[in-house]
């Protein structure tokens, strides 16, 4: 990705062939997390983050799953400029924000490929040992294995009806 300022003064952002502005991720991969609190990135996720891996992560509490999220920072920025076009004077955004936030953290791989979870983010989710770092889109979740198969496994979702839900287009049905 390259800027240009034209002669209006207007920054004209370029994106390299192949380069879009955002993340998409693909995989599930099965990890081990230290007694510090220290889990190795993947090769594979290496090499999808790659022109990404430079600018650090955010990791947080999933809002509705008992894991963490693992945002990009590019990714961060987004969902950040979302939360700041919120009227703060207004309590549930307030409220919303304030929860939201509790416990977002900065992250950056060290020297070895590796992050550094949060002790109070591990304690909070319950990981253990084993852990998952499966690609949600422009997101990775990190989640204990056990959970992680509990939650893909749960017998209380029919996830064809779901599909249908989500992603069918049912306005342009054919009969």
């Amino acid at each position: 990705m390259w800027e240009k300022v034209g002669k209006s003064g207007i920054k004209y952002i370029y994106l390299k062939e192949g380069v879009s502005n955002m993340t998409k991720l693909t995989g599930t991969f099965e990890c081990k997390i230290d007694n510090k609190g220290r889990i190795l990135l993947p090769s594979q996720l290496k090499k999808q983050l790659d022109g990404n891996l430079k600018d650090g992560f955010i990791i947080k509490r999933s809002v509705f799953q008992s894991c963490l999220e693992l945002y990009p920072m590019v990714e961060w920025k987004g969902v950040m400029e979302k939360i700041n076009s919120l009227n703060r004077f207004i309590k549930k955004n307030n409220d919303f924000i304030r929860i939201f936030s509790a416990g977002v953290r900065a992250l950056d791989l060290d020297s070895n490929g590796r992050l550094l979870v949060p002790i109070d983010l591990i304690t909070n989710i319950k990981l253990k040992k084993n852990v998952v770092m499966a690609s949600a889109i422009n997101i990775i979740e990190i989640w204990d294995k056990d959970q992680y198969e509990k939650s893909i496994n749960d017998k209380n979702i029919d996830f064809v009806k779901l599909t249908e839900q989500v992603m069918g287009n049912q306005n342009n049905e054919l009969s």
